[in-house]
């Protein structure tokens, strides 16, 4: 391994440890370009899809016992919550590329092929920040408890992870990279 990936997984996994308010957000590019997006709608058609919500509602006369425009001030709470997440969040990213990583190891932007060896079962994740997380699409965030407990190992290796349901035993069958 050389210096530069032993100090990425170390910074990484102790900022890993600190609340995400402090440190850095590592994503894809791909990740930072559809954060953007999205932001960008929230801003543009998102505020003014509520600002029309808020003037019908206005123009129905008494706002004291008005539930519409209640209900249009609430979404408009959401939406710039929403937009000042996004906006914190891309403050502190710092863009990561897989290439840059090596991969012996499991460490973020790693795609691994794990056995379930409570059921014999095989499956793929790619593991990603918390903010690029996406269960369905098998993307795991890093920050997870599995995540968490897979950061680091090398095939052949064994992670138990809790669950509700109890504890789930994986071995780590390969480990790739996410293109």
């Amino acid at each position: 391994m050389n210096i530069t990936a032993l100090s990425f997984f170390t910074t990484f996994t102790l900022n890993l440890e600190k609340s995400m308010s402090s440190g850095p957000v590592y994503m894809t590019r791909e990740g930072v370009a559809k954060m953007e997006d999205e932001l960008r709608q929230l801003k543009g058609k998102g505020r003014t899809e509520i600002a029309q919500k808020i003037a019908y509602a206005r123009s129905h006369g008494d706002l004291s016992e008005n539930a519409d425009y209640d209900a249009a001030k609430h979404e408009q709470e959401l939406l710039e919550m929403r937009i000042s997440k996004l906006e914190s969040t891309l403050m502190k990213v710092q863009v990561i590329d897989s290439k840059d990583l090596p991969d012996d190891k499991i460490y973020i932007l790693s795609k691994v092929k794990l056995k379930n060896l409570n059921n014999s079962k095989i499956i793929e994740y790619s593991l990603v920040s918390a903010e690029e997380a996406d269960f369905q699409a098998n993307k795991l965030a890093v920050s997870s408890p599995l995540g968490k407990a897979l950061l680091g190992k090398t095939v052949g290796d064994k992670v138990i992870t809790k669950v509700p349901a109890g504890d789930i035993e994986y071995e780590v069958l390969e480990i790739g990279k996410i293109i």
